[in-house]
């Protein structure tokens, strides 16, 4: 089975939500042991004297960017799958900068004064209660500067596609990344816990165990890159079990009727894309549709487009060919496309379905029939088969 899994599937939802718990409470004590319940050693990491803060967080980050990626590589984790937070860029920015200077004043983020709170520090509480009146307020003033909030918007946006390079690549340039940044902070901790003491201080790595570490993580990374992550006809091989049985079901092929109401739904937003040849599609095609290629499909750049649809998004495929369209779906489908069906038959039976029908006694535009041509057949003529789904959405008190 290809991660990730739905644990209220599999679990039901007393064991999902006591996974849940299992997992939150342990995060909370690994914030406690790891020191993070202490005002004073949270805010010393921003005088220079205590980066156990910098140092555990990113340490994390590390380790759970190369697991996930090497999973991926191997496949065994289907990363379309996973919850990445949207980007808005300069609302995140500004919201960083007032949530650093609060973390300075106050000593605490909201998770950590969740642990302080837990372990019943006054201070943890008191910063608590400040960030739960804190969001209230933001959330009444909110309208005077939404359209800001709204801003630089970006729905799925990782740091391989600000810098165009490939998820291996980008993985190892970060693991060298954190690594200085590792060693700076642990010279830059010893300097000023060593400072008028009469300790000696250097440059140099004195903890063996430090460089066995990194170049572990430096082989991880490499090995990241080298496997590279799975196109999308690599993935449908691992992930063909998986979907498999909504084709053979044909639980996705939907019925011209179902396309035309679903076409004339002011809150669905239709995309239809067409993978007919082109002397085809300019001969006839429906209206709003789109002519593409199935390479085309295999673009990332061009697919990015369509899993960031709204939530109440509907891609639907047209071809000639069923091998064609089922090729589309499966392109796509393993690349994290949601809400995505195949038009029964494609265009075959359209102009018979619709050529001898009236409205009013008067014809229609066939490219796009409107709903009342639904009144012309039998409510029983088709079953309806498109479920709106989306995917969902991460969150988080430090996010």
């Amino acid at each position: 089975m290809m991660l990730p899994v739905d644990i209220i599937a599999e679990l039901g939802k007393i064991g999902g939500y006591l996974i849940f718990l299992l997992i939150g409470v342990g995060f909370g004590v690994s914030l406690e042991l790891a020191g993070f319940g202490d005002s004073r050693r949270l805010a010393a990491q921003f005088y220079l004297k205590d980066m156990t803060v910098l140092k555990t967080m990113f340490t994390g980050i590390l380790i759970a960017c190369l697991l996930i990626f090497l999973s991926s590589g191997l496949g065994l984790l289907d990363f379309s799958q996973i919850s990445v937070n949207q980007t808005f860029l300069w609302p995140g920015i500004v919201g960083g900068l007032i949530m650093g200077v609060g973390f300075i004043i106050g000593g605490y983020c909201p998770g950590t004064s969740l642990v302080a709170t837990a372990s019943f520090k006054v201070d943890g509480l008191f910063f608590l209660v400040g960030t739960i009146i804190g969001a209230g307020l933001f959330g009444e003033s909110l309208p005077a500067f939404e359209d800001f909030w709204n801003s630089s918007f970006t729905d799925r946006f990782l740091v391989s596609d600000w810098l165009g390079w490939s998820i291996g690549a980008t993985v190892f340039a970060v693991t060298i990344f954190a690594l200085v940044m590792f060693y700076f902070a642990e010279k830059v901790e010893e300097f000023f816990k060593y400072r008028d003491t009469g300790k000696a201080w250097s440059w140099k790595i004195t903890k063996r165990p430090y460089l066995y570490g990194a170049g572990i993580l430096l082989a991880i990374a490499a090995l990241v890159w080298s496997i590279g992550q799975p196109d999308p006809i690599r993935k449908w091989k691992i992930m063909e079990k998986k979907y498999s049985g909504q084709l053979t079901t044909r639980a996705i092929f939907i019925h011209p009727l179902e396309y035309v109401k679903t076409n004339n739904e002011s809150t669905i937003k239709l995309i239809t894309l067409d993978l007919r040849p082109n002397k085809d599609f300019e001969t006839f095609h429906l209206k709003g549709s789109e002519n593409v290629k199935l390479e085309e499909l295999l673009n990332a750049e061009y697919v990015a487009l369509l899993t960031q649809l709204p939530p109440q998004g509907v891609v639907v495929l047209i071809a000639d060919n069923e091998t064609v369209s089922i090729k589309a779906w499966q392109y796509l489908k393993v690349q994290g496309v949601v809400n995505l069906y195949i038009l029964e038959n494609g265009l075959h039976n359209w102009n018979n379905l619709f050529a001898d029908k009236k409205i009013h006694e008067k014809t229609f535009n066939l490219a796009s029939p409107p709903t009342e041509v639904l009144q012309l057949f039998p409510k029983n003529t088709y079953i309806p088969k498109i479920k709106i789904g989306s995917k969902k959405r991460s969150g988080g008190l430090c996010s």
